[in-house]
């Protein structure tokens, strides 16, 4: 009985490079919006370029902004993969050796499930903020109410960031 047990627990042992998969996965989806948003930034710099020499046939000024902040978008969503990904590695299958030597606040350096899951939502919260600014930035108020509106949703979007914050100081 010894034997199986002892069979078993080690297959079970074993059953943690499944993680390898989302690890993987996630990498790959992290590189490849980083090469996404890379790529939207350097077009944005393109048609910047051709607009102020005169080649140009959009104004720059219609989607400068709204394409820059996209990019950003996109490359904290490739954070947030990159995060998921190294912190499933670290916490299934080994901690990362360099990891270990850095700083201790690190963003590898996740220690539980909480830490994994509140770095990603923190990154996740500034995603839809910066998805907020970019909906902003395309507003055209028709009647003084939605410009109420607006001031409101930035002020619960301020509180929010506060009470998020303030918890954070009491769990640290």
């Amino acid at each position: 009985m010894k034997k199986i047990e002892s069979t078993f627990e080690s297959a079970l042992w074993g059953s943690r490079f499944l993680a390898l998969i989302p690890v993987i996965a996630s990498l790959l989806g992290s590189l490849i919006l980083f090469v996404v948003g890379t790529m939207d930034i350097i077009n944005v710099a393109w048609l910047t370029m051709n607009y102020y020499a005169g080649d140009g046939t959009k104004d720059i000024h219609d989607f400068i902004v709204t394409d820059i902040i996209l990019a950003i978008d996109i490359y904290l969503v490739a954070v947030v993969l990159l995060i998921f990904g190294t912190g499933i590695y670290r916490l299934f299958i080994s901690p990362i050796d360099e990891s270990e030597q850095s700083d201790v606040s690190h963003p590898f350096n996740i220690q539980s499930f909480d830490e994994l899951k509140d770095k990603i939502v923190r990154v996740v919260i500034l995603a839809v903020i910066i998805e907020f600014f970019r909906a902003v930035v395309d507003i055209r108020f028709s009647t003084p109410l939605e410009a109420i509106y607006l001031a409101l949703s930035v002020l619960a979007l301020a509180g929010s960031l506060y009470l998020m914050n303030l918890s954070n100081k009491h769990t640290h």
